[in-house]
C-alpha cells in the first residue's frame, strides 16, 4: 500500500439509523461534529444515517413508499412526453 494516502483516524463511532431510531457501534474514518454517550458510558462520534440495512426494503422485505415534497410529480411533469399536436404548435 502507498503510504500517507489512507485515512489514519480509524476509530469507534456510533451509527444511528434516524428512520428507525436504532444505533450500533462500529468503526469508521468518517468525520462527525456530533458525539453521543453510548451504553458503556463513553462518548463516541455520532454518524447519522437516513437508511441502513435495518431499514432498507431490500434487506427487510418491506416496501415503504415515501414521496417527500412531491418529487415524483415534479419529475413526471418535467419529463412526460408532449402529444404530437402540442409539439406542432410550438
Amino acid at each position: 500500500m502507498k503510504k500517507e494516502i489512507h485515512p489514519s483516524n480509524y476509530r469507534t463511532v456510533v451509527f444511528k439509523d434516524i428512520s428507525l431510531d436504532k444505533s450500533w457501534l462500529g468503526k469508521s474514518t468518517a468525520n462527525s461534529r456530533e458525539t453521543t454517550k453510548w451504553e458503556d458510558g463513553n462518548d463516541y462520534p455520532l454518524i447519522k444515517l437516513e437508511i441502513s440495512s435495518e431499514s432498507h426494503p431490500f434487506f427487510t422485505g418491506k416496501m415503504k413508499f415515501v414521496d417527500t415534497a412531491g418529487r415524483i410529480d415534479k419529475f413526471k411533469k418535467k419529463y412526460t412526453k408532449k402529444p404530437a399536436a402540442d409539439k406542432a404548435a410550438e
